[in-house]
């Protein structure tokens, strides 16, 4: 059967929401989490630390590694994959999930808020997987899966927060350039996107959307367990939303992943409500 048993996964932001969600089903199967993330110091206003993740991981049947990782710090990023190596051996998959965001328009958005979404999203990103390409170089089907959009010029997707579709393209153009990049080596990357919203924290920070229309960070990460452990074909350089990835594993009832089980859902950012492949 498919899994992800002794595999070692390094993710970015794996402390809380979708990084932990996809952590934890990854130790189901028995696999190594390195956790790189920001938060070692509990926050009464965002759940999880690095160590609570790596409890959390080690009881679901997993090995974990936490890691204090600021992304905007190549030195930190540089002794995470160090630590990883030397802790578990190898890297057979890195999850760039780590992201910033601010809903804000031009006028609105601070260089602050800026470099941060930058520094975090773009640059924080290409460091990881430079940092750890060498390393998946080396490993059996390796794999890098960044949680970025699929790619759109539509104006509709800029100009309500301008600062932050840069940044989460900018993920998605290290998805479509370090696939090509890397194909003759091995090495798959790819980019997962949900469909809907998801009840994370940072769904407290998009104005007029509640938990009660999202779905659980659970179907974002079975869809990359289903990504991560396909077997059949190599497949490099796509973009997909989770949805699709569970229609193609022949899962079509997507109804125990709502947080309010027949509430009305939200759409995601970047994804045409119309798409019906989405």
């Amino acid at each position: 059967m498919a899994s992800l048993a002794g595999k070692t996964l390094f993710i970015t932001g794996a402390s809380r929401g979708i990084g932990l969600a996809i952590a934890l089903r990854a130790a189901k199967d028995g696999a190594n989490i390195a956790v790189a993330a920001k938060t070692s110091e509990p926050n009464p206003k965002l759940p999880g630390t690095i160590y609570s993740a790596a409890a959390d991981i080690e009881a679901a049947g997993g090995r974990a590694l936490p890691l204090a990782v600021d992304l905007r710090f190549e030195d930190q990023i540089a002794r995470a994959v160090s630590e990883t190596v030397r802790q578990f051996g190898s890297i057979d998959i890195l999850i760039n999930n780590a992201s910033a965001i601010s809903l804000t328009g031009t006028l609105d958005t601070p260089a602050k808020r800026f470099d941060l979404m930058m520094g975090v999203n773009v640059r924080g990103t290409f460091l990881a997987s430079q940092y750890c390409l060498p390393h998946l170089m080396q490993a059996d089907r390796p794999h890098i899966l960044t949680l970025a959009p699929p790619l759109s010029l539509q104006a509709k997707w800029f100009a309500p927060h301008l600062a932050y579709t840069i940044a989460k393209y900018g993920m998605s153009m290290c998805v479509l350039g370090m696939a090509e990049e890397f194909r003759a080596a091995g090495v798959a990357v790819n980019a997962l996107w949900p469909r809907t919203a998801i009840a994370t924290a940072a769904l407290n920070m998009v104005p007029g959307i509640q938990a009660s229309n999202a779905r659980k960070p659970e179907i974002v990460a079975d869809a990359a367990w289903h990504l991560l452990t396909q077997q059949d074909s190599f497949v490099s350089g796509e973009f997909f939303t989770d949805e699709q990835v569970l229609r193609n594993a022949g899962v079509f009832d997507f109804g125990g992943y709502a947080v309010v089980p027949g509430a009305p859902l939200q759409g995601d950012f970047f994804v045409d409500s119309t798409d019906k492949n989405a």
